[in-house]
């Protein structure tokens, strides 16, 4: 996961929620809410930061509080989000992020700053991903399922492709450092998928 940044809500949505009767399943206009997603996710999923496009058959729309338990917010832009398609149609062990989390609550929002979600997580040289915070780390494997095999092996491959430029570019500044966290993460449309696992590296070497 990393810190997103939500930006101003679609218009349409804006509109719809102000008609009476409103909810999110009579919203027409998913196409744009699903562009203004991606954009502002610079194209990977809220969750496990693989890719998604703004097509219906290539990411869901995320209600971080699920509308089951918190019908106010189904057309809160803030409590929306992109999200992978999760394996979905698969059995729910090889299924992650939005559809496995289902109507489950999550301890920490990625889209929430004050939750400072990158703090709040750490990589193994294998790929798993882990927190310090026991109830949060326990999500990540039972709700989100963020270790599933291949998730890790994709976040290894970064990781070790990362490592094989700290042992080229040695001896490492600061500077140096910085430069790769910029070209990873400043003024990019589109971020790669699972880069975040490299980010967190470097910031853990400055």
């Amino acid at each position: 996961m990393r810190v997103i940044t939500k930006g101003a809500e679609p218009n349409s949505l804006a509109q719809h929620r102000a008609q009476a009767h409103s909810d999110y399943d009579n919203y027409a206009q998913k196409d744009e809410l699903r562009t203004a997603l991606v954009a502002e996710q610079k194209g990977l999923c809220c969750y496990c930061t693989g890719r998604i496009r703004a097509e219906l058959t290539a990411m869901k729309i995320e209600h971080w509080q699920c509308q089951a338990t918190y019908p106010e917010l189904q057309l809160a832009y803030g409590n929306l989000l992109g999200a992978c398609l999760g394996g979905k149609g698969k059995s729910r062990a090889e299924q992650h992020c939005d559809t496995r989390k289902t109507n489950r609550d999550l301890k920490w929002n990625p889209a929430n700053t004050a939750h400072a979600i990158e703090t709040r997580l750490r990589y193994l040289a294998d790929g798993t991903v882990e927190s310090a915070d026991g109830d949060f780390n326990a999500q990540l494997d039972d709700v989100l399922g963020l270790n599933l095999s291949y998730l890790k092996s994709n976040r290894k491959a970064v990781l070790d492709s990362v490592l094989e430029w700290w042992r080229r570019a040695q001896p490492v500044q600061p500077a140096k450092i910085q430069g790769q966290i910029d070209r990873r993460t400043n003024q990019l449309a589109e971020l790669q998928p699972f880069s975040p696992v490299a980010v967190w590296f470097l910031r853990q070497k400055l």
